[in-house]
């Protein structure tokens, strides 16, 4: 079964947008879980702009689904996911200014870098994903890291759907294969949503888990949260 982390990245930028308190943060991780998710999902950057550092430990104490923390492993965010130590720890190279996560690792390059990383997490008992783009040799290079899993970045995929999507989910199918064969777990994430989810998925062999944000939190705006998780987890199954 492919799980469905529900990112809420978005619900922390609306609240923040007026201060105080609504949309409450964990009061929407609970519902999530409540309405169907398999997990929840935060991405907290060193400026708070969004999640907060707060808001993370207090997630802790209430999410009993899986728990992941994106990031990059830089002092602040390591420091923060050892004290809270998540389900998951999924590692993304994204610069301090950036809008959103816009690449994968060069696994080869920051080789050492994330052995030294990877080791501390699981030494701590925390599962570890690193976001790779679709490409033979970063796959090849996260095996050599001892990464327990890929999150493979999606934005390529769904920005070419509607054009081709055959040739869209090639280089995502044949990545999957690779690392089924090298022993990596599979997860996948960015501009998922409810229109290419299920093409994904029927081509990713193994695939664990979906981490979808942005486009499930402006689907629920128009057919309400509870009801957009189903429509997710139904994307999520043979059809």
């Amino acid at each position: 079964m492919t799980k469905l982390s529900v990112n809420i990245n978005k619900i922390a930028t609306l609240r923040n947008s007026r201060g105080g308190n609504n949309p409450d943060v964990i009061q929407v991780a609970k519902d999530c879980e409540r309405f169907g998710a398999q997990g929840i999902t935060v991405h907290p950057r060193p400026d708070e702009r969004h999640i907060r550092f707060a808001d993370v430990y207090a997630l802790k104490e209430i999410v009993t689904t899986e728990f992941n923390i994106e990031g990059n492993p830089q002092h602040k965010y390591m420091d923060l996911v050892l004290a809270v130590r998540p389900t998951q720890a999924t590692l993304v190279p994204d610069a301090l200014n950036a809008i959103t996560s816009n690449t994968g690792w060069d696994t080869i390059t920051y080789q050492n870098y994330l052995i030294d990383i990877i080791n501390e997490l699981k030494k701590n008992g925390i599962r570890t994903s690193i976001f790779v783009d679709p490409i033979t040799a970063m796959i090849e290079g996260a095996a050599k890291i001892g990464t327990d899993r890929i999150e493979l970045y999606t934005e390529r995929y769904a920005k070419y759907y509607s054009h081709n999507r055959e040739n869209a989910i090639k280089d995502y199918r044949q990545a999957a294969i690779l690392a089924n064969e090298l022993g990596l777990g599979i997860n996948a994430g960015h501009d998922l949503d409810f229109k290419n989810l299920n093409y994904f998925y029927l081509n990713i062999p193994n695939l664990l888990e979906v981490s979808i944000g942005h486009a499930l939190v402006c689907d629920a705006l128009y057919y309400g949260l509870e009801n957009t998780i189903q429509l997710y987890l139904r994307q999520l199954q043979s059809h």
